[in-house]
């Protein structure tokens, strides 16, 4: 049986990620170098929900509840900081003197993070809420 505390239980594993994404995306908004040590500014993540939790046993099951369908990469131009004296500003161009930075904003990142911790929130007091409901029926059935 597929019922609300599944589907509850999906939603929190769905926000969990997204809050994951959120605070990876903070911890990053500087990282200017990748992992090689090449100026390649950190991309910001951006998770996608879809209908349905297809890791259930059952077909209703598939059909309810919410799951993660992947998550995006920002693909856009990074943002650039005037700094001429740093090693990693570009030499040459329309950006010289600059040193590209992630495109991430952390009062839009700390939203999506607040938005994500009151929809956990949200599951958690649903799941409580079955429990709660489910402990009582068994106490009207015994």
């Amino acid at each position: 049986m597929y019922g609300s505390l599944d589907i509850s239980t999906s939603g929190m594993i769905a926000q969990r990620i997204r809050y994951e994404c959120a605070a990876a995306n903070v911890a990053n908004q500087n990282a200017t170098l990748d992992s090689q040590g090449r100026v390649n500014p950190y991309r910001a993540r951006h998770v996608m929900f879809a209908p349905g939790d297809p890791s259930a046993a059952t077909p209703e099951g598939r059909e309810l509840g919410v799951h993660v369908a992947q998550i995006d990469i920002n693909q856009g131009p990074p943002l650039y900081r005037p700094d001429p004296g740093s090693p990693y500003a570009i030499k040459e161009g329309p950006h010289a003197g600059m040193v590209p930075i992630p495109d991430i904003h952390p009062v839009q990142e700390q939203m999506n993070a607040m938005e994500a911790e009151r929809a956990y929130g949200a599951n958690v007091v649903m799941a409580e809420a079955s429990k709660a409901m489910l402990a009582q029926a068994l106490r009207l059935i015994a």
